[in-house]
């Protein structure tokens, strides 16, 4: 039975699924205006694509500009997606894990 090490290796090795949202999707998800995100585009601050003529955002690229960005993280944090996130809360301990089978990340690995 493999361990829990060998299970993050394996995940390490599979390429990760990258999640694109468009311009219009970023500034609705993150409470901005979309010249926001076009000149978050313009200084390569954010990854893109362009697919048949349309930017395409690394959503991840975006979280992370997003959370450096602190005008930019209390707006996504009031009118973007941040405003759910209490809701999204698990209040059921039933469905909640367990802290103690919950083991911190080894930094060695």
């Amino acid at each position: 039975m493999p361990n829990q090490a060998e299970n993050q290796l394996n995940e390490a090795k599979e390429p990760k699924e990258i999640i694109r949202v468009s311009i219009s999707e970023a500034a609705r998800l993150f409470g901005v205006n979309a010249q926001t995100i076009r000149r978050a585009i313009r200084s390569k601050e954010i990854t893109y694509v362009v697919v048949s003529g349309r930017y395409k955002i690394n959503f991840e690229s975006l979280v992370r500009w997003s959370q450096q960005k602190h005008a930019i993280k209390k707006k996504s944090d009031q009118h973007g997606i941040g405003q759910y996130i209490d809701r999204w809360k698990i209040s059921n301990t039933l469905y909640s894990p367990n802290p103690k089978s919950l083991k911190p990340p080894n930094p060695s690995v």
